[in-house]
């Protein structure tokens, strides 16, 4: 008798616990849409290879698609003879910091570079910076890859030129490599200046540049239909992101390299992370087991 009662006792701590797991973890129960939000996790500036952030190289790109990462956030900026690069920003503490410093003149490190010169400078002495085209050719060579733009220039007149270049540039390639480019807006004036140089299928909102209300940008991501919103974790809170799961509009929170704050956002009903270092495995896994440790 007295075994039989420590072993239902045993049953019910267990369940208790359990239900204790279950009441805390509130997991997101949308299914994700199709196209790039089938997918958690966004590579961040082509993502982390080797410990190095901000690289925007192939190199960068293949080692996450080889970890299963199927978005890739690209950071583009103009060249100084006006060609659409992949860079985050100009800038001689910059260059230092992707080793770039050895293969370009000292008058040069803070300087616009030109096409050629960008491509020249290889990163770290050994990774190879992508140009728009390049991007391009790697959306064509893997169908089921996606890019997110995050240009680096904002104003009016760099947006146009920056979004002519690259629907013209896809267009000539492939036309249908624009169902796989995601522009990234930052304030919502941007999404008339891009709708009137093509009509994108899907628009991410992010929210780092405004000052928008969480109500304000409800009501534009609804009225838009905006395919997702991404927000610093600062930003992030869980009464926007219940409103905009609501809609069904998944939220994605920048920059996210630790498994704990994974767990953390999934919680507040985050959907996916934009990332330099996880994979797809450390987002999928049960909230409840996370809490277990396993």
């Amino acid at each position: 008798m007295r075994r039989k009662k420590i072993i239902y006792s045993l049953l019910m701590l267990a369940g208790l616990g359990f239900l204790l797991v279950a009441t805390l973890y509130k997991p997101q129960d949308r299914d994700p849409k199709d196209g790039f939000t089938a997918h958690r996790l966004v590579a961040h500036a082509m993502g982390g290879i080797d410990g190095l952030t901000y690289s925007n190289t192939y190199e960068a790109f293949a080692a996450n698609y080889e970890k299963g990462i199927r978005v890739f956030e690209a950071d583009l900026l103009l060249s100084k003879d006006n060609q659409l690069i992949a860079r985050h920003e100009w800038g001689e503490s910059f260059t230092v910091m992707l080793g770039q410093e050895e293969v370009m003149d000292p008058g040069t490190h803070g300087a616009v570079w030109t096409y050629e010169e960008f491509k020249n400078a290889k990163i770290m002495g050994r990774y190879e910076p992508l140009g728009w085209e390049d991007i391009l050719d790697l959306m064509e060579q893997y169908p089921d890859m996606y890019l997110i733009t995050d240009t680096k220039q904002i104003e009016p007149e760099e947006i146009d030129q920056i979004f002519t270049l690259i629907t013209e540039a896809a267009e000539q390639k492939n036309p249908e490599l624009l169902k796989r480019i995601v522009p990234q807006i930052y304030y919502q004036s941007m999404w008339d200046a891009i709708e009137a140089i093509y009509s994108f299928d899907s628009v991410i909102f992010t929210l780092y540049q405004t000052h928008d209300s969480d109500e304000a940008i409800v009501e534009f991501a609804k009225e838009k239909g905006i395919a997702a919103i991404t927000m610093s974790e600062t930003r992030a809170n869980a009464g926007l992101v219940a409103s905009l799961n609501e809609l069904g509009i998944p939220s994605y929170v920048h920059t996210i390299n630790d498994r704990d704050q994974v767990l953390k956002f999934k919680r507040m009903g985050v959907y996916g992370f934009y990332t330099d270092f996880l994979e797809e495995k450390d987002v999928e896994s049960s909230g409840w087991l996370q809490y277990l440790g396993l």
